[in-house]
């Protein structure tokens, strides 16, 4: 059996290593988690702490896309969650992609600039 270098070996993350992935606080996670209910990371029995699956993750890019991006209330985004998810979820990726494609557009014109 052939390794997978593109499998992520991570199966939860701890809410510390998700807020620095978003940057934002840890008490922000917690309060979205209250207010989403599409956000429900695993929690062990007895400790509380959270454990957020790469679904929770991918979760949380679509609500920081309309919240923090696009400037949704929270109540305008919950809405639009359970209305047009499938909508949303590709808004995410076409942002994500376009992002990506504006990180290597910087990359060139750097190089590009040091040939000069």
């Amino acid at each position: 059996m052939a390794l997978n270098p593109n499998k992520n070996i991570k199966l939860y993350y701890s809410i510390k290593e998700v807020a620095e992935m978003f940057d934002i606080n840890e008490s922000t996670l917690r309060y979205w988690e209250s207010e989403f209910p599409q956000l429900r990371p695993k929690t062990q029995t007895g400790t509380k702490i959270r454990q957020y699956t790469e679904k929770d993750i991918e979760q949380l890019k679509v609500i920081y896309n309309l919240v923090k991006v696009r400037g949704f209330k929270l109540a305008a985004a919950r809405k639009m969650l359970s209305a047009n998810r499938d909508g949303v979820d590709k808004t995410t990726d076409v942002l994500d992609t376009l992002l990506s494609v504006k990180s290597q557009l910087k990359e060139l014109k750097q190089q590009l600039d040091g040939l000069q």
